[in-house]
């Protein structure tokens, strides 16, 4: 099998994902967003973790009211980032878009949250709706800095606050220090992995994808934050890169032995949660996105040691875009699979391409003999 043309959740067709972050002034945080199609993505959820912080995920039960979502907001922020949904609401209701009521729409829009309290200094510098706007803003414009760094604002959302401080005072518009946009299918340091960590190490956002042999398309965008350890223990590689599709992480190997030796990752109590999407463009019921989120979980545990702990919120959200036909039951069965693959392989793109800061140094800066010399 063979990954989607960008390895990402954008390979599903119909999706788009856009990230805002702020690093500086007190901030080290920032929103994902994930669009679903304008007539919504069928969706489903499973929470393991013991501490989640979520929104909208009752909706999602199959014996309740709506199926389908229109976004799906990940963020930083613990319970106050919860208030970044409200800016995609909003973005959401004034194109018209959710869930039609006598008098308009109501945009429906789960969200879940990581623990990233005061990881830049300042502990409720936290995201607000300015960013889940600004978020939706970047997945709707497309575009990213050559750079990597900030693009231009839309007109839409310059000179908005983002973002407030301890007070509850403004702390700044989109001209203060340290803000960025990435409407692309970043990885790393961007939008609600800015200030992750992953068992010590930088964590981050990370995304993968694989088509199936039949021609169907199963993606995952993960936010790696976990309190346990993303390292194989038997020889220091990256567990979920055990997942691979043929060459995707053949720049790696075993680093060596005293390398190993001498990380002493700190264990001081903490709290985290990993959380993410699966996705596909078959056409699923709200319980078979249900299964894909539960059984995206396996391919969480499989990278991530150990997972669902009383300290993370572990949450995975699955959508069905419903562009191709319903699977038979061998095809179901082969997106369940795939679902768990694409999630380990996310986490450890997530945890590759993070940008070490203080208190958590990037995997190859840690592990240098992990990259292979090039020949």
């Amino acid at each position: 099998m063979l990954p989607g043309p960008s390895n990402s959740l954008a390979d599903v067709a119909g999706l788009r994902v856009g990230h805002a972050q702020r690093v500086g002034g007190g901030y080290r945080t920032g929103t994902t967003v994930v669009l679903a199609p304008p007539s919504g993505a069928v969706a489903g959820v499973d929470v393991r973790g013991a501490a989640p912080g979520t929104r909208e995920t009752e909706l999602l039960d199959p014996r309740n009211l709506v199926s389908r979502v229109h976004a799906v907001v990940l963020t930083g922020g613990s319970a106050y980032g919860l208030s970044a949904a409200c800016g995609v609401v909003e973005r959401l209701a004034d194109a018209g878009i959710g869930y039609p009521v006598a008098g308009g729409v109501v945009p429906i829009v789960p969200a879940a949250v990581i623990f990233d309290l005061g990881r830049g200094g300042t502990f409720r510098a936290v995201p607000d709706a300015t960013f889940g706007t600004a978020a939706y803003d970047a997945a709707c414009q497309g575009t990213v800095a050559p750079d990597g760094g900030a693009v231009a604002l839309p007109p839409s959302v310059a000179g908005v606050p983002w973002g407030r401080s301890g007070t509850g005072s403004p702390n700044g518009g989109m001209d203060a220090p340290g803000w960025s946009l990435d409407g692309g299918v970043g990885s790393g340091s961007v939008g609600a992995g800015v200030g992750a960590r992953a068992g010590g190490l930088a964590g981050g956002v990370g995304t993968a994808s694989v088509v199936l042999p039949g021609g169907a398309t199963v993606a995952a965008l993960v936010v790696a934050n976990p309190v346990g350890s993303v390292l194989d223990p038997r020889d220091g590689t990256l567990a979920g890169a055990r997942y691979g599709l043929p060459g995707e992480f053949d720049h790696l190997q075993p680093p060596l032995q005293a390398e190993i030796d001498a990380w002493r990752p700190q264990h001081a109590p903490s709290f985290n949660t990993t959380i993410g999407v699966v996705a596909t463009d078959l056409t699923l019921t709200k319980a078979q996105c249900g299964k894909l989120a539960a059984v995206a979980h396996d391919g969480l545990a499989r990278a991530i040691r150990p997972a669902h702990t009383m300290t993370d919120g572990d949450t995975i959200f699955g959508l069905a875009t419903c562009a191709g036909p319903e699977p038979d039951h061998d095809t179901l069965q082969e997106v369940l699979a795939a679902a768990a693959d694409v999630f380990s392989r996310a986490i450890a793109h997530a945890v590759l391409a993070a940008t070490g800061h203080e208190d958590a140094p990037a995997y190859l800066d840690v592990f240098p003999s992990a990259q292979r010399k090039q020949t």
